[in-house]
This record gives C-alpha cells, sequence and structure tokens, in this order.
C-alpha cells in the first residue's frame, strides 16, 4: 500500500457536507462571535482565547498594520505594482523581502528573551542579573539587542499601549518583565536609552502567550497584507507605471491627525 492510500492526518479543519469545523468550532458560529485574531490564535493553538486576550491580540495585529511608505517591504509591493505587477504578486513581493532585517526581529528577540529567562533558571531574583550578562555578551559582539531602539521613536508609542494591555489582560510574565530589563541594562551599559520598539514588545507578549517563537514573525506578515494592499492600490491608482521611486521623497496629504471617540 502506498503512502497515499495509507492516508495521512490534519488536526486543524475538518470539512463534511454542509459543515466546516475548525479546531472543533463549526466556522459558521464562529462567524459573528470570535474576532479574526481570536481566530488566528485558535488556528495556531488549537484554543479559543478569553476576551482579554483577544482583544490584546487585536492591538498586537493593529500595531503592525502599516508603518509608511518607506520600509523595505512597501517599497518592494510598490515597486513590483509599479511594474504592471499583479495584486497577488505585488504583495508576494512584499512578503517575501520580509527577513531578519525587516520585520524579522521578533522571532530573534523571542530566542532572546528565552535565553534570559532559561538562564535565571526559574528564580525571579536574578532575572536582572542575567540580563545584564546578556547585554554584556552583545555588547562584547557588537551585536545589536532585537526588540530595542528606534531609528525614529525615541519612545515607540506602540510599545507602551500594548505592554498596557497585556498586563490588562493579565499575561504580562516573563517575557514583558526581561525585556524591560533588557533595556535597562542595555542604558546601564552604554549611557544611552534605547526604548522598547513595537517588535520587542510583540516578542515579549508572544512569549508570555505560549507562542512558539518560530511562528513570532507570522504575526508580522499577518498584520502587514492590509498595509500592503492599501499601498498596493494606491500605486496602481495614484502613480504612473515604471516609476523611480524615492523613499525620501514621499509626503503624506492624506487626512490631518483625528481621534477615535472616547469609550463611555
Amino acid at each position: 500500500m502506498t503512502e497515499q492510500e495509507q492516508g495521512w492526518k490534519t488536526a486543524i479543519t475538518e470539512v463534511k457536507p454542509n459543515e466546516i469545523r475548525l479546531r472543533g468550532y463549526r466556522i459558521d458560529e464562529l462567524m459573528g462571535r470570535v474576532t479574526f485574531a481570536q481566530a488566528i490564535y485558535l488556528a495556531l493553538t488549537g484554543d479559543l482565547p478569553s476576551p482579554q486576550i483577544g482583544r490584546l491580540l487585536d492591538a498586537m495585529l493593529v500595531a503592525s498594520i502599516d508603518h509608511g511608505a518607506t520600509p523595505p517591504s512597501t517599497l518592494a509591493a510598490r515597486t513590483a505594482a509599479s511594474t504592471g505587477a499583479p495584486l497577488n504578486g505585488a504583495i508576494a513581493a512584499g512578503l517575501l523581502s520580509i527577513n531578519r532585517h525587516h520585520g524579522g526581529a521578533i522571532e530573534d528577540c523571542m530566542h532572546l528573551l528565552q535565553r534570559v529567562i532559561d538562564e535565571a533558571g526559574g528564580d525571579e531574583s536574578i532575572l536582572e542579573h542575567a540580563a545584564s550578562r546578556v547585554v554584556g555578551e552583545y555588547a562584547a559582539a557588537r551585536r545589536r539587542l532585537p526588540g530595542l531602539g528606534h531609528r525614529l521613536h525615541t519612545a515607540d508609542p506602540r510599545t507602551a499601549r500594548l505592554l498596557d494591555l497585556a498586563h490588562e489582560a493579565g499575561v504580562a510574565g516573563r517575557g514583558v518583565r526581561s525585556i524591560a530589563l533588557l533595556a535597562r541594562a542595555l542604558e546601564a551599559q552604554t549611557g544611552r536609552a534605547f526604548p522598547i520598539n513595537v517588535d520587542g514588545a510583540l516578542a515579549a507578549i508572544l512569549l508570555d502567550l505560549g507562542i512558539s517563537p518560530e511562528l513570532g514573525n507570522a504575526f508580522f506578515l499577518m498584520a502587514r497584507v492590509p498595509g500592503l494592499v492599501a499601498q498596493i492600490r494606491e500605486e496602481q491608482t495614484r502613480e504612473r507605471p515604471m516609476r523611480a521611486i524615492d523613499p525620501h521623497g514621499v509626503e503624506y496629504d492624506g487626512p490631518a491627525p483625528r481621534s477615535l471617540p472616547s469609550e463611555g
């Protein structure tokens, strides 16, 4: 009997006539009752998150939806769109440019945080010492610490919001504590403040949620697709084909700053 004849198993989705189930839940029952972020968590982990964690997951995806016209993924997607590439091709060009040095810091930072936690050996009292030791090692090797510092922001506005929501959801644990200790140790050793950037915040929260580091960058990829679609559509409908795109020549002319209505 061949391998194909023997069949194989999957624990993700079951499809029968008039019935589709994701991790055991009917998709038509999930529709309108859980958010897309909650469904993502269910697909990846097998369990539905609490409403508080679901709200946090939504915020995590919103945080990375678009970072302007200058990131490599956006430039790649718009350049492909400028050549006449179809939507899926331009999206693929943008996603394929997300790698270790752009959007890939989440996984690296999760591994770094896990190392700090492992070196502390479960002893909260020496977590700070472990963070300081790791920072010293990176400095000696002239390696940049993932998740810290930003080319534009001296205080990444997304970080504070994400960490607040993590505390509200009751999931802020050793990952969140470790990224804060790394930032403190780096400032102490260099005399310069390096803010926790959005990648560092996402890495810390994902680790505390029990998400595998190998899935860390997937959250950035999933979050960025809508932003890439908007950028590609604007390129296709507003700009001339085959143009030379200058990342430093962009000028924003969208809506003026506006705020959401106050809650409650």
